[in-house]
């Protein structure tokens, strides 16, 4: 990668043109034909960079209910129930981390189905010691960026304001779903990517595009952008920073943990007699030293005294969940006794 390369990376990341021919309007921010800005991320997203280019929604604006879960597992059998987690349609994060409770995992489940019920069909499986649920209390922030560019790297400190929308209630009729199964799907690079997707629907372009503003509009969508792979790009340390704050304190920190440019996620989740952290945020940096000097630095200026970092050691599954891609789980290992 150029630097040409990286910052198109950081600019297709947050902000992705919503035109019937966005890659020749970004081509032009760039001082590049559209031709060259097309070859430039065809080449990076056949080198596994870009994961995909994709409207990313809210998992909850959908009428989906999600958790993180976090699971303390035999060290043998770690590796056998990571991949039968791994099967659910509704898991799109999974990961080996280095704590008591090893495997860390998101699950959706789609309106009408529960997600207990879910988690449950994992208890057949022989080596899982405990299982905790971590459902989202409040929501403080959610949206990586990772600065690809070294001199642009902001402070540690919170400077971030929090994006506006209107709030409205989502109706998932047949239309609706038929919208969200298309614009999930990864973008074509090509002239005008939205046209198949438009003709698909039976709507114009600029319909299919006016669609998409409004659901970024009503908080219903997060943002169109590229999505990219961790590791490739060299973030190889993705740090949980996980706090204990005592209960008066968790909207004030949640909030300021939120508006550094550096935490990419940041909820309040349950906690537990043995997991006594009330809110999580995620770091992601090119080795274990900075993320840990990161968190010093954040810990100082949110003056919260216990905490600590996990780290993910083998990613088992990343991808995206298909929202209203529905198909029913079941495992498939006998009980043993």
């Amino acid at each position: 990668m150029d630097k040409m390369d990286k910052e198109i990376l950081n600019e297709i990341q947050w902000t992705f043109p919503l035109t019937p021919k966005p890659y020749e309007s970004m081509a032009k921010k760039f001082g590049l034909s559209d031709q060259e800005l097309m070859q430039r991320l065809g080449t990076l997203k056949e080198a596994g960079i870009i994961r995909q280019i994709s409207a990313i929604f809210d998992t909850r604006k959908l009428g989906y209910k999600s958790a993180l879960v976090a699971m303390a597992i035999d060290p043998e059998k770690l590796d056998h129930i990571a991949n039968q987690v791994n099967k659910h349609p509704g898991v799109s994060h999974n990961y080996e981390r280095n704590h008591e409770y090893n495997l860390w995992f998101t699950l959706a489940v789609p309106p009408g189905s529960d997600l207990k019920t879910e988690i449950d069909k994992f208890s057949k499986l022989s080596g899982i010691r405990k299982t905790r649920l971590l459902p989202t209390i409040k929501l403080f922030k959610i949206g990586v960026k990772l600065e690809m560019v070294e001199e642009k790297k902001s402070d540690i400190k919170p400077s971030e304001e929090k994006k506006k929308i209107i709030d409205t209630k989502f109706i998932a009729t047949e239309e609706e779903k038929n919208y969200i199964r298309e614009l999930q799907k990864d973008l074509e690079i090509v002239e005008r990517p939205f046209l198949k997707s438009a003709q698909k629907l039976g709507i114009t372009e600029e319909q299919l595009i006016e669609k998409i503003k409004k659901y970024e509009e009503t908080g219903i969508m997060r943002r169109f952008a590229a999505i990219l792979r961790h590791r490739e790009v060299g973030f190889t340390a993705n740090g949980m920073i996980v706090w204990q704050v005592p209960e008066e304190r968790i909207e004030e920190v949640g909030s300021k943990l939120g508006s550094f440019p550096q935490i990419s996620h940041c909820y309040q989740r349950p906690v537990y007699q043995d997991w006594p952290y009330s809110v999580f945020s995620m770091v992601h940096c090119k080795s274990i030293e900075e993320a840990e000097d990161m968190a010093k630095e954040i810990q100082k200026q949110v003056e919260v005294n216990d905490y600590r970092i996990l780290f993910s050691s083998r990613e088992f599954k990343k991808t995206r969940v298909e929202y209203f891609v529905e198909h029913e789980f079941n495992i498939e290992d006998p009980i043993t006794v």
